[in-house]
C-alpha cells in the first residue's frame, strides 16, 4: 500500500513532532549527500532543531561553501547596482531624447521660436519647406489614383449599358413586328334600329356595324323580340314626333308592368 498524504502544518504532539524530525532531517541529508556525489555538485545544509542543536553536511567544506556564496552574494549585488545604475542612464537618455522631441514638435508648430537662432531658423524653414513638398506629392498621387478609379467606373458603366443595348436589340429581333395599327381605344356610336339584328336576345357579329346615324335611341323595355317586332312596326308607320314616341313607349312599358 502507498503512503497516505498528510497536512502540511505545525504537529501540536511533541513525541510526534520530534520523530518526524528526526526521520526528515536524516533524508533530507541523504537526499544532499546523494545530489552532491550524482550531479557533481556543492551542496550544503544546515539544520537548527527547536532546542538549538546543530545539524550540517557539507560536501567540500562548509567553510569554502560558506566563502563562496558570500563572494557570489557581493557579485550579484554589486552587478544588480551596476544594472540599476545603467537602467538609471538608459532612462535619464530616453527623457532627454522625448524632451528634445516635443521641443521639435513645437517648433514645427510653430511654438517655442524664441530660442531658436537664425540659422536654426533657416534649418527649421527648409525641414518645413521639403516637408510641404512631400505632402503634395502625397496629395497628388491619391488625386491621379481617385481619378483613374473614376475613369474606370465610367468605363465599366458604358459597357454595361452598352450591353444592356445589345441584348434590348437581340430581343427586339426576336419579336414580330406589327406592322398594322391598332388603336388604344374603340369609338362608340349609337346603333341603327333599322339596321341591328336582334333575334332572342343575341347578336350577330357578321351583321353588326357601328355607324355614326341619327336614330332612335330611347330606353326600350320589355322582351329583345317584342322591342323588335315593334320596332318594325313604328318603321312601317309614319315615324311620329320624338315625344309622342317616348310616351307610347312609356305607355307601353307601364301595361306590361301591369299585365305582369
Amino acid at each position: 500500500m502507498g503512503r497516505g498524504k498528510i497536512e502540511i502544518k505545525r504537529i501540536e504532539n511533541a513525541n510526534s513532532r520530534q520523530v518526524t524530525f528526526s526521520k526528515r532531517r536524516a533524508g533530507l541529508l541523504k537526499k544532499a549527500h546523494e545530489l552532491s556525489v550524482l550531479c557533481d555538485a556543492e551542496v550544503a545544509v544546515i539544520v537548527f532543531s527547536k532546542s538549538g542543536k546543530l545539524f550540517e553536511f557539507s560536501s567540500s567544506g562548509m567553510k569554502k561553501t560558506l566563502s563562496r556564496y558570500g563572494n557570489y552574494q557581493s557579485s550579484s549585488d554589486s552587478k544588480a547596482e551596476n544594472l540599476q545604475e545603467e537602467d538609471c542612464k538608459e532612462v535619464d537618455l530616453l527623457k532627454d531624447e522625448i524632451s528634445k522631441l516635443q521641443k521639435k514638435h513645437l517648433q514645427l508648430q510653430g511654438k517655442g521660436l524664441n530660442i531658436l537662432s537664425f540659422k536654426e531658423l533657416q534649418n527649421l524653414e527648409q525641414q518645413l519647406y521639403h516637408a510641404l513638398i512631400s505632402v503634395r506629392e502625397r496629395k497628388e498621387r491619391l488625386l491621379a489614383i481617385q481619378l483613374e478609379e473614376s475613369r474606370l467606373k465610367e468605363q465599366r458603366a458604358e459597357l454595361e449599358n452598352e450591353t444592356l443595348r445589345r441584348q434590348v436589340q437581340e430581343l427586339r429581333s426576336f419579336l414580330p413586328s406589327f406592322t398594322h395599327y391598332v388603336p388604344s381605344y374603340i369609338k362608340c356610336f349609337a346603333i341603327d334600329p333599322k339596321n341591328a339584328v336582334l333575334n332572342h336576345g343575341f347578336f350577330d357579329d357578321s351583321n353588326c356595324s357601328l355607324q355614326k346615324t341619327n336614330s332612335d335611341t330611347t330606353l326600350q323595355l320589355g322582351l329583345p323580340g317584342e322591342a323588335h317586332n315593334r320596332r318594325k312596326k313604328e318603321g312601317d308607320r309614319e315615324s311620329p314626333s320624338s315625344d309622342s314616341v317616348t310616351t307610347n313607349t312609356t305607355r307601353g312599358t307601364a301595361d306590361r308592368i301591369s299585365l305582369a
